[in-house]
């Protein structure tokens, strides 16, 4: 396991490798380009789609979800050395956690995820920033006693996606194509949907009089094939057309 970083570490010119990394008796750190100013900006942003504030790591499989659901959306970077409140909080145990945040996207998210760490030094304190990719292919799951569980960026949460949510991300990222029936339960759908907007999966099965499963596999491929989009709304997943119908 990788040993503690300790305070003053800067003070040493001999353990500088260059600009933009800092070798030291256990390990390098890679030296954020990032100025305090740029920090302190990116900070007042507040937390959102594309950004997360921890104070310190979590244990590793909170962490993981917050990686996996930020490769599963768009990307984005986690402050490791930031409370909620937008304050520095600074970390004193670098290789500590940055053991937690690599096992974390190496062995608890399936396929791992290949986040980059930096640290940025903002006067007496130190911020580790962590940069998460976006996947190239989707869904990341996360291990669990029971099952693998696929998370996405929410505003400003990382929360468990639907059944629905994670069929899509794994269609639209499978190397076969997705193709549909124009019959009559789409043709009902379409017609609902000119009418009222959007629907659920429950509404839609009541509408054609099958399963909820049958309905989500129906709605799912229509999403994967870019006819329909869903959406989030209080917590319940909502489909409606991908483009504007006249």
């Amino acid at each position: 396991m990788y040993g503690y970083l300790h305070k003053g570490f800067k003070s040493n010119p001999d353990l500088q490798k260059n600009s933009n990394t800092m070798m030291l008796p256990n390990g390098e750190i890679t030296i954020s380009s990032m100025t305090p100013a740029d920090l302190r900006n990116l900070i007042q942003t507040g937390e959102g789609k594309y950004l997360e504030f921890k104070k310190t790591t979590p244990s590793t499989g909170k962490i993981a979800r917050e990686i996996a659901a930020f490769a599963n959306t768009k990307g984005g970077t986690i402050l490791v050395g930031v409370d909620d409140h937008k304050n520095i909080t600074g970390v004193s145990a670098y290789f500590e956690e940055e053991y937690v945040l690599h096992k974390a996207a190496f062995e608890y998210c399936v396929p791992a995820v290949e986040i980059e760490i930096e640290l940025i030094h903002s006067g007496s304190l130190d911020v580790m920033v962590v940069r998460v990719p976006e996947a190239e292919k989707k869904p990341v799951y996360n291990k669990s006693k029971k099952k693998r569980l696929v998370f996405v960026r929410r505003d400003d949460k990382s929360v468990l996606a639907s059944d629905e949510q994670a069929e899509i991300l794994k269609n639209r990222y499978s190397d076969e194509g997705v193709t549909f029936e124009y019959g009559e339960r789409e043709q009902m759908l379409f017609r609902y949907l000119n009418e009222y907007g959007e629907i659920t999966v429950l509404k839609y099965s009541q509408l054609i009089n099958v399963t909820t499963y049958r309905a989500s596999k129906i709605l799912v491929n229509l999403v994967s094939a870019g006819v329909l989009k869903l959406f989030n709304r209080s917590e319940t997943d909502y489909y409606t057309f991908s483009h504007t119908t006249k």
